[in-house]
């Protein structure tokens, strides 16, 4: 009977380990396979509900306590395999793909687990029961370790492509314009696309393809002979990705567009994400920097003195009576932009969409001429400006509402923009409603700018409703001290369904950035 007993809580323990590595090797691969990430979804999650918490609480005390009761392992099975609840298996918004990479963390996990519970077997079933509980309560950290292990060999694996980028950079020798920065980029990269496409054969980074493996597939399959310009987005978690990926796309012209709380959670200080931003520039021959933001003011003056020709950018009235030499303002409806540098005299009023970022207009116009783009042929691209997919882009819906579309958008200054806009558009007395799961890897300021964020919104909108539990309390908190009415829906789908019945022709509604379900 014991024996028996022993060989269930084995088989349950073993199908518990199978579905809890799927659930969380999704979220390792959704997190771009940063090691340590897993570990952390697993606390969001765990931590999320009473509900998460109590399995949690039941998983390891049955793993631990399997160790001198066997039997136990089945209450750490059930919960490692049913929790925690909300986190599928597979997703909808973000499925498990079998990538070769993932094959081979899959491979190293169940490696790792196989030897630990055929160690344990040495027991019997009841050894080997208790081995396959700890894995399987414990599978975020033993995932993060896994990511760890093969580190290494990922790297080496992506060499080979490196090279291969590398040596087409030099075949096609184009001239290069880096862009990166908290927010902003990948519009600002299209702008300067489209700034100097009426000079140059131009080839643009996709999407937002800026890490190295990103920038090595563009060039690898997009680079072809004759491209004049290249323009590379940049992407960071950490000090020395960008230095690394200016090896090999050395940049002529480097652009930071703002320095924020975005990913404060991973780097911990503003000043080392401006340090991590600020290797673009180590290579350049020309720094653009957008100085509404003081810490790439101070980085101005440095650069500077290290001999870099520096174009400061600013939105603001006025910047260019304190040196700035790019300044694009907002004018009765249009955008104005004014260039008062040696040799080049521009001063212009365009039509933009009120979507379009003046601040991002600046960094892309300071970009094109540094090139040496003819300001008459740039100047005359200005009202064509493209816009970014899910960046402030507007629609009118199946209802007749109006839908703006912020969903790639997670930072305070980026939803504050998107409130302004939400303010301009609809009938008077139409409804206005936010949707929102909130903003987040801003670290300890968080919660905080989550509650200013839905207290800032009750100026603007009648309703805010709020996607799932990850920023939940604080929203509901900023809401509360704004006196506007709040819905609360599970997903994406949820706040679809919703809309769907409550707004009409006349309303419009705010999508404000967007969390995939690997998020609680």
């Amino acid at each position: 009977m014991v024996h028996a007993l022993g060989m269930v809580a084995l088989a349950l323990a073993l199908a518990s380990l199978v579905v809890s590595y799927l659930r969380w090797l999704r979220v390792a691969q959704r997190e771009h396979y940063l090691t340590g990430t897993t570990s952390t979804f697993a606390k969001r999650w765990w931590g999320s509900s009473v509900a998460n918490s109590a399995l949690l609480a039941l998983g390891v005390a049955g793993a631990l306590a399997s160790l001198a009761y066997p039997v136990a392992a089945v209450g750490a099975a059930v919960a490692a395999g049913a929790g925690p609840i909300g986190l599928g298996i597979w997703g909808k918004t973000s499925r498990l793909a079998w990538t070769p990479r993932m094959k081979r963390l899959a491979a190293t996990c169940a490696g790792a687990t196989a030897i630990a519970v055929g160690a344990a077997s040495a027991a019997g079933a009841d050894g080997a029961a208790s081995a396959a509980a700890l894995c399987a309560i414990g599978a975020p950290l033993l995932v993060d370790c896994a990511l760890w292990c093969t580190s290494p060999l990922e790297a080496r694996l992506l060499a080979p492509f490196v090279r291969s980028a590398r040596r087409r950079m030099a075949a096609v020798s184009p001239r290069v314009v880096a862009v990166t920065g908290s927010f902003g980029k990948t519009t600002t990269k299209g702008y300067i696309a489209h700034l100097l496409g009426g000079s140059f054969s131009v080839l643009a980074t996709p999407a937002s393809f800026n890490n190295a493996k990103g920038l090595a597939t563009a060039v690898n399959q997009h680079l072809a002979p004759g491209t004049e310009v290249f323009v590379a987005e940049m992407g960071t978690y950490g000090a020395g990705e960008i230095r690394a990926m200016c090896e090999w796309v050395t940049p002529e012209v480097a652009v930071i567009t703002a320095i924020g709380p975005v990913h404060l959670e991973r780097m911990r200080s503003l000043e080392n994400i401006a340090e991590a931003k600020a290797e673009i520039l180590e290579k350049a021959r020309f720094a653009v920097l957008n100085v509404d933001y003081p810490l790439l003011a101070r980085l101005a003056g440095k650069a500077e003195a290290e001999g870099k020709a520096v174009w400061r950018c600013s939105s603001r009235r006025g910047a260019a009576e304190e040196g700035a030499d790019v300044v694009v303002t907002s004018e009765d409806g249009k955008l104005r932009a004014q260039v008062a540098r040696t040799g080049t005299e521009v001063d212009v009023l365009f039509g933009a969409g009120p979507e379009v970022s003046p601040g991002n207009v600046a960094c892309a116009l300071a970009a094109a001429l540094c090139l040496g783009a003819p300001s008459e042929v740039v100047c005359s691209r200005l009202d064509s400006l493209p816009g970014a997919e899910h960046r402030r882009s507007s629609e009118m819906s199946a209802t007749g509402a109006c839908v703006i579309d912020d969903t790639y958008n997670s930072n305070p200054a980026g939803a504050e923009a998107a409130l302004g806009l939400l303010s301009l558009v609809g009938a008077q007395s139409a409804k206005r409603v936010v949707v929102t799961p909130g903003m987040i890897e801003l670290g300890a300021s968080q919660r905080q700018e989550n509650e200013r964020f839905a207290e800032r919104a009750g100026q603007v909108a009648t309703e805010l409703v709020v996607v799932g539990r990850t920023n939940a309390k604080a929203l509901v908190e900023g809401a509360r001290r704004a006196g506007l009415p709040v819905q609360r829906v599970r997903d994406r789908a949820g706040a679809l369904a919703w809309m769907s019945v409550h707004l009409g022709p006349g309303d419009a509604v705010l999508y404000e950035n967007d969390l995939p379900d690997h998020y609680p």
